[in-house]
């Protein structure tokens, strides 16, 4: 079932109704494969920056006069291409532009509240009627009339090229959305319900290579050095290591060696004894000791001095170590899980770790991917998030519209599965009593990420992906100098058959390749 908010709230929707709206005061609807508008809510419309669809929206028939347009001209995929077409009964012209969803006719969108040229007075007098039919003066209608701005015949193109954007971008969304869903559920066949390991969540084949590997190290005692930037989940990594491990039944200790001076860690890692320091009132035993028998989990072991790399190497290398004033070592038995989010390898070429301890942790390496390697698990721990915070509040569980979990995809991650967890609370906590989390709920760093046009190619199958700056005009430019770029390289410069692709004739397409400089002798020149 289509969820028609979702692409009105697309972001690059909202950014071309904007442009329509602001050069043409013209208002964008949509309209279902039956005829009914599904942006517009009966009960609640929204205000419209256009006064004079504005004005036929708040009347209580003006929706109704509208789906009749649309039952009578679109229902049942009467358009089959962008069509102008008078809407009679209000003497306003209509640009509707099918949407086709899997190859099925699934509605339209419509531009309305518009002029072209001296359209303005043209249709008044039926215009006048209509308005008049619905309550409002002849002083209404010409307050409304005067903030309409007429489409050029220049413009009229431009115009038509745009609503057609609106049109391909939630083909797009939708075709994207689909093979998304597609891929999931063919990871679920392929997988079964192995989702998750331990606490560990996704299905991406990253993640199942990890759960490979942790299952066949899991009867080990090798040391393991996991390595991955911040927030990609080492520790629960290392947990998931220890609790399916012979020693899953004793302590699993963790330290960050980041967290303390030298000093300090050397106390925390190894112990005192009475006296041998100032502070030092009694004998105390160190995290190596507390591990015995367990598991000891060394996070963050690239911020280790030089000097305590060698204690460290000492227990890897004989199972002793000597507390911090004592004059006997104490032997332990330990398996060392250590963690970075440095490179290593660096490290020891400029001479700040130890090549013999790093050979020593890295017996078994577990590489952690980073989030934007493993987009396809974003769904799935959006929707555990939801969940966990669902069964923690005991409150109604929210849902993420399509969107949102668009504009998540997208997004970088630079804090990983931390900031994505962070994301889905904080936006779970502002939507208050809402149960959709929508796009104006995500955080502004969300809204910095640049905007981009996805367009399909026709024939190639290829997509083509824009950044969308600048006025109308350097807009379609860059559109059309890339599609044409691209088509170029797809058909081995075969201007004839990209010419019948992109449905214009092959002296216009000469016409723009030496326009933009797209010509192969002369790339090659420069």
């Amino acid at each position: 079932m289509l969820n028609w908010s979702d692409f009105d709230n697309l972001r690059v929707v909202k950014r071309l109704k904007s442009i329509t709206s602001s050069w043409w005061n013209a208002e964008i609807i949509f309209s279902d494969d039956k005829g009914v508008i599904r942006n517009i809510d009966r009960e609640k419309p929204q205000v419209f920056s256009n006064k004079l669809f504005n004005m036929i929206i708040k009347s209580p028939r003006g929706l109704d006069i509208i789906e009749e347009f649309c039952r009578k001209n679109i229902a049942g995929g009467k358009i089959t291409k962008t069509t102008f077409k008078d809407w009679e009964e209000a003497g306003l012209p209509m640009l509707m532009v099918p949407i086709y969803l899997d190859d099925n006719f699934s509605g339209a969108v419509i531009a309305t509240a518009f002029f072209a040229d001296s359209g303005k007075e043209k249709g008044n007098e039926k215009l006048y009627k209509t308005m008049r039919d619905l309550g409002y003066t002849s002083k209404d209608i010409e307050s409304a009339l005067a903030e309409c701005q007429p489409i050029a015949k220049g413009q009229l193109d431009h115009f038509k090229e745009l609503v057609e954007l609106i049109a391909s971008e939630i083909e797009t969304l939708h075709e994207e959305i689909t093979m998304r869903e597609n891929k999931i559920s063919q990871l679920n066949k392929e997988l079964g319900t192995r989702y998750r390991y331990d606490n560990m969540i996704g299905k991406s084949s990253v993640m199942q290579d990890l759960y490979n590997l942790l299952d066949k190290i899991k009867h080990s005692s090798s040391t393991v050095l996991i390595q991955g930037e911040n927030g990609t989940g080492k520790e629960l990594i290392a947990k998931a290591i220890h609790y399916n491990s012979p020693r899953k039944d004793r302590i699993f200790v963790v330290q960050n060696c980041s967290a303390f001076n030298e000093n300090l860690l050397e106390s925390e890692l190894f112990g005192h004894v009475k006296g041998s320091f100032t502070g030092a009132v009694k004998d105390k035993k160190g995290l190596f000791e507390i591990a015995n028998g367990g598991t000891f989990f060394l996070d963050e072991i690239g911020d280790m001095s030089l000097s305590m790399q060698v204690k460290i190497l000492r227990v890897l290398q004989e199972g002793t170590f000597t507390p911090v004033g004592a004059t006997e070592p104490k032997k332990v038995d330990v398996r060392i899980i250590a963690a970075t989010n440095k490179n290593i390898k660096e490290m020891i070429a400029k001479g700040e770790f130890r090549e013999d301890l790093y050979y020593r942790i890295n017996v078994i390496n577990i590489t952690v991917p980073p989030l934007r390697d493993r987009t396809e698990d974003i769904p799935i721990l959006v929707e555990y998030f939801i969940d966990k915070n669902q069964k923690e509040t005991g409150l109604q569980k929210k849902k993420i519209s399509k969107g949102v979990l668009a504009k998540l995809m997208e997004y970088n991650w630079p804090g990983n599965i931390r900031e994505l967890e962070n994301e889905i609370e904080r936006m779970i906590v502002l939507a208050g009593d809402d149960q959709i989390l929508e796009e104006s709920l995500l955080s502004s760093r969300m809204a910095q990420v640049q905007q981009t046009l996805t367009v399909s190619q026709s024939g190639s199958g290829q997509k083509t992906t824009i950044k969308y700056t600048g006025t109308l005009k350097d807009a379609i430019e860059a559109l059309e100098k890339d599609l044409i770029s691209e088509g170029l390289k797809s058909n081995g410069w075969n201007k004839s058959k990209l010419a019948k692709e992109l449905g214009i004739s092959r002296a216009s397409l000469i016409s723009k390749v030496e326009r933009y400089g797209l010509d192969k002798r002369r790339t090659a020149r420069v």
